[in-house]
């Protein structure tokens, strides 16, 4: 007999065993059952009826309580153990920290204060005793007398509840392990918690709990928040009509909500008073004269502890939700540390440079298009004196009516109307005629936005975030969540991919416009504003003057899925590339984010590190629990290739369309960089490398439908470039870069003639005349000549590419790097 067949016996000798076994055990049990009942009976034969069915009756009782205390045991471990209610009670939030230990936020259950019994007013122990649990000192965490009641109440239709206010605790202390369905299960697991709670506190350390974590609406929670939000006082002040108020919205907050249903909230308060006459706490003749006294309210909505979160803090907070899940951990109780990259004094030079430099521009915006002529001047300060004299983006409504009826047409409250039935004319009839909503409608449409960021790019630690100019009015994140068209900052994908292919930075081509053919069939003819010369110019000239008819050539020799994979290698991780020439010109959007770590990329010499926000997280007692410090680089592009895009970005900054980061800044150093404009001027960018910061800007409007309206203005190259110019001179100044560090094949600049403004000329762009309006409206009535602002080259405007749709209003889609 082989080893197979052996096995195969042996194994089917065991079954045989095992089925046997089962055999004799169930027929030893049938025999003791059988005995059992045989026993069972004879004990009841010849026995009264009626004790027949008292001693069945008994036993089956006797039975289930047996099961039910079985059942009991098993949920004892599924509960809160002595272990985790010691946690809750000393419970802290976990707190969100910049790089240098300063405090960005929480993580708190609602606005909480907690207070000690003894900073309670008296009243409102003696209403919560006197209302929900009178023999709260009596019992040991379950009034089994009173859920007794309860049940012949429920029996006689009138439904009463049983809970202590020790279980009501188990409930708030653990709502999800608890919950709150109406069930056996749920009512069991809370009695055995209630046990555990009493016999782990002092019943003054039960209500000191309770009157702490209970919820008052409002984010309010606990007896000193609500006290604060409903009165404007602390909570030991409470007087008795108060004190009854708060502790009847306990039976149901929303319901006795004294905000929103008064009369409700009074009638409740008179109960409550009522309960507390009956258990001892005042006279009849008192309680005759409160319950005849009004509801008196001193509301005001606390102020939101989160009101100190930025759009970082939110994007931090978005992660660590995800994180706490996935390892287990409550933010709310854990009293976890979050060391987060941030460096505090770059983001606050940063939140400067925006709030200056936006609302800067924010002023050229309002004046530019208050009238039907340009003031065409290249100092901010202008605008901003003008900026009282004028009615904001007059002249634009009065010209872009289509544009405003459509604005209305996809608002929320013409939307409403329309579904509600109204027919579509008279709504858009009756929400235009209201002032008020036209007034906000307008001002959201017409508010200049900006994104900043800045990281390390040897680490890929963030440094600062700015999601936009007032994270109060606008929550939406141009850094991480905004999609838009990156315009030029996307070329020098292009030309790395052509480094990357071998072809040098002096490669000759020639500037002139010619016909791309799209796989689809459509004809693509790149130009630039400027015109072409017909001569040829270098690849490194196309870079540094930004040049459409160069990249798109150089774009032509490398192929589309080259340029698809270095921008994803590099940065572009997240955002979907379109697969269409127009991509060279930086059609297809991409987040901020994206676009800066694209460029750490390049000052990282080609290697990729994923953007850090978080670098480590530790306990309470301060052991590190996680940490993303250290992250292993990818190398995205050859360091030779790196090394020469560099040096190529560098002649953008000193000779090229950015150079204003030099004369209007006086940003010294080796600095490299680009800007970016795209079509209408909808968008403008900037983003510049040093060897230990690389930073970059976004400008424009949330729907790109409105743009900045003159040329100049419009390009990232006077706009995106105040922001990053402010904030580079700030971290220069403060020490924060090193001013002598340089790139590979660097040296530092001789020092510029520092330009901090420039002189206020006026400057009329050729062809800025906007489309449909006539001539002699766009212009003043003695425009002077145009003035070339010295060592400064216009940047070359994307031409419209055929058959390409115009930009649509920005998605509001999020994006998680």
């Amino acid at each position: 007999m082989d080893q197979d067949e052996t096995t195969r016996n042996s194994t089917h000798g065991a079954d045989n065993g095992i089925r046997q076994q089962a055999r004799d055990l169930f027929g030893s049990a049938s025999n003791r059952a059988g005995a059992g009942y045989r026993q069972a009976h004879g004990f009841l034969e010849g026995r009264p009826r009626g004790q027949q069915v008292l001693i069945v009756g008994a036993a089956s009782f006797a039975g289930l309580l047996a099961l039910l205390l079985a059942y009991l045991v098993i949920l004892i471990p599924l509960t809160p153990s002595v272990d985790d209610l010691k946690q809750v009670n000393s419970a802290r939030p976990t707190v969100i920290l910049t790089a240098d230990g300063k405090e960005m936020g929480t993580f708190e259950q609602g606005l909480q204060e907690r207070v000690k019994l003894s900073q309670v007013s008296p009243h409102v122990i003696k209403a919560l005793i006197s209302t929900e649990d009178h023999r709260f000192y009596e019992h040991h965490g379950v009034d089994f007398t009173r859920i007794a009641g309860a049940l012949l109440a429920s029996l006689k239709g009138d439904a009463q509840g049983g809970s202590t206010i020790t279980q009501q605790l188990a409930r708030n202390m653990f709502p999800e392990e608890i919950g709150r369905a109406r069930s056996i299960n749920r009512k069991l697991k809370e009695l055995i918690t209630a046990i555990k709670i009493e016999n782990t506190y002092s019943k003054t350390e039960i209500l000191e709990a309770y009157l702490n974590t209970v919820p008052f609406l409002y984010n309010a929670r606990g007896i000193e928040m609500a006290a604060r939000t409903y009165f404007d006082k602390p909570a030991i002040k409470l007087d008795v009509l108060e004190a009854a108020t708060l502790v009847g919205m306990l039976k149901g907050t929303y319901y006795y909500n004294p905000v929103t249903n008064p009369e409700r909230s009074l009638g409740r308060r008179n109960v409550v008073l009522g309960q507390m006459a009956k258990h001892g706490a005042f006279s009849e003749a008192r309680l005759k004269a409160l319950v005849k006294r009004p509801l008196k309210l001193d509301f005001e909505r606390q102020v939101e502890r989160n009101g100190r979160d930025n759009h970082f803090t939110a994007h931090v907070r978005k992660w660590l939700l995800a994180w706490a899940d996935e390892n287990d951990y409550n933010l709310e109780l854990d009293g976890l540390v979050v060391h987060t990259t941030l460096d505090a004094d770059l983001q606050q030079a940063a939140l400067k440079a925006v709030e200056r430099q936006a609302g800067a521009l924010q002023a050229v915006a309002d004046v530019e298009w208050a009238n039907s002529w340009l003031p065409g001047s290249t100092s901010t300060g202008t605008y901003a004196s003008m900026r009282t004299g004028v009615a904001p983006f007059d002249y634009y409504w009065r010209t872009h009516g289509a544009e405003l009826n459509a604005f209305v047409r996809e608002s929320s409250a013409y939307r409403k109307a329309v579904e509600g039935g109204e027919a579509p004319a008279a709504a858009l009839k009756r929400i235009k005629a209201d002032g008020d909503f036209m007034r906000g409608l307008r001002a959201a449409k017409t508010r200049l936005e900006a994104g900043f960021v800045a990281m390390d790019p040897m680490s890929g630690e963030v440094k600062a975030w700015v999601g936009s100019r007032d994270f109060a009015k606008d929550q939406f994140d141009h850094v991480a969540q905004a999609l838009r068209q990156p315009g030029s900052t996307f070329k020098p994908i292009v030309y790395g991919a052509a480094l990357e292919n071998g072809i040098s930075p002096e490669q000759p081509y020639v500037d002139a416009v010619m016909e791309i053919r799209a796989a689809d069939g459509t004809v693509w003819k790149p130009t630039d504003m400027s015109g072409t010369t017909g001569r040829q110019l270098t690849m490194r000239e196309g870079l540094v003057h930004s040049k459409n008819t160069i990249t798109a050539q150089v774009m032509q020799d490398v192929g589309l899925p080259s340029v698809i994979k270095l921008a994803q290698n590099m940065g572009v991780r997240q955002s979907k590339l379109s697969a269409v020439p127009s991509l060279a010109l930086g059609t297809s959007p991409v987040t901020l984010l994206e676009m800066v770590s694209t460029y750490s990329t390049i000052a990282a010499q080609g290697e990729y590190r994923k953007p850090v926000f978080v670098r480590r997280i530790t306990d309470r007692e301060g052991k590190v629990i996680a940490d993303f410090g250290t992250t292993t680089p990818e190398r995205a592009m050859s360091q030779a290739s790196s090394v020469t895009l560099i040096d190529m970005l560098r002649g953008v900054v000193n000779r090229g369309t950015g150079t204003g980061v030099r004369s209007r800044f006086g940003v010294n150093g080796d600095v490299a960089g680009k800007t970016g404009t795209t079509q209408n001027n909808a968008d403008g960018w900037f983003i510049l490398m040093h060897p230990n910061l690389v930073a970059g800007a976004w400008v424009g409007f949330n729907d790109n439908r409105v743009t900045m309206r003159s040329n100049y203005w419009g390009q990232g190259g006077h706009n995106a470039i105040l922001l990053v110019g402010d904030f580079f001179r700030t971290a220069l100044d403060a020490g924060k870069v090193d001013k002598a560090a340089i790139f590979p094949g660097g040296r530092p600049p001789a020092a510029p003639r520092i330009q901090v403004e420039e002189p206020q000329e006026e400057f009329i762009e050729p062809g800025e005349l906007m489309e449909g309006i006539p001539a002699d409206e766009a212009a003043p009535p003695a425009p002077p000549a145009p003035v070339e602002t010295e060592g400064e080259e216009e940047e070359e405007e994307e031409a419209p590419m055929e058959g390409v749709p115009p930009p649509q209003p920005v998605p509001t889609g999020e994006l998680d790097l």
